[in-house]
């Protein structure tokens, strides 16, 4: 079973603890990387940039990934061309509190400008992407990996999602927490149509639509039903998207420097 040839843990911290974690690996090709600069986007970029070889696979801190992640992902990156494989992310924990998951058993290969990449699950090849411009890191704090998937297929790749490519999801956030982040979610997603509409892509709208329409029913149900105990993802819609809406745009006045997310 084939392991990685070196494994980069991108530090955001402010504390010495993933250091001392990350030393004690250094003999099989751990190395970490000290990122000071706000999102995944840019945490991800850095990674990217600072890695030896080609062929990269990516998760998340709050990931635990299969035993047979690093083959899985190189075999079915390697069966295909212009091709970001992304994979099955299963809940660790209470299904309705762990959020960004995905559990479909059939193998599905996109095409059509969308959002398809669950970056807790993710292989590709690096100067593909970095070509691209990487992931933008001015869409923060979420949706970074909807903006690369829209850019990606829009520019003739392909998105494959492999159910066999598996990681799981842990469940550690509060309720609160949970709200939070989906108004942070609204937030990035706002973002990214404010971008690529700022841009002149006005078929995008249907998305923003969509969303709005999400929001809306929302709103809806949690006057009529109550709030759900868990927290519901269209309310964090329904405040976030307003917000990222105007931040996108004020943002994305030009492009990025350095060339990121064009």
């Amino acid at each position: 079973m084939p392991r990685a040839d070196e494994i980069l843990v991108v530090d955001s911290s402010d504390d010495g603890a993933v250091e001392e974690v990350v030393s004690r690996f250094h003999a099989i090709g751990t190395r970490r990387l000290a990122c000071r600069e706000i999102g995944l986007g840019n945490a991800f970029n850095l990674g990217l940039r600072a890695a030896r070889h080609d062929v990269v696979l990516l998760t998340n801190d709050d990931c635990v990934v299969d035993e047979r992640w690093v083959e899985v992902g190189l075999r079915r990156l390697s069966a295909v061309s212009r091709t970001i494989v992304t994979g099955r992310v299963r809940p660790l924990g209470d299904p309705e509190t762990v959020p960004s998951t995905i559990d479909d058993a059939a193998r599905r290969d996109h095409t059509t400008p969308g959002f398809y990449l669950y970056t807790q699950s993710m292989a590709l090849r690096r100067p593909e992407v970095l070509e691209l411009g990487g992931f933008d890191g001015r869409i923060a704090p979420s949706a970074e990996d909807n903006d690369l998937s829209y850019r990606w297929l829009n520019d003739g790749g392909t998105i494959r999602y492999e159910p066999d490519f598996v990681v799981w999801h842990r469940d550690w956030r509060t309720p609160e927490q949970l709200e939070r982040l989906y108004v942070a979610y609204g937030i990035g997603q706002g973002m990214v149509y404010a971008k690529h509409l700022r841009g002149g892509d006005l078929a995008i709208g249907r998305f923003v639509l969509r969303d709005a329409y999400a929001a809306c029913r929302g709103l809806v149900d949690r006057v009529v039903r109550g709030r759900r105990p868990h927290g519901d993802w269209r309310l964090g819609l329904a405040q976030g998207l307003p917000i990222g809406l105007l931040r996108g745009w004020r943002a994305c006045r030009s492009a990025q420097p350095g060339g990121s997310g064009r």
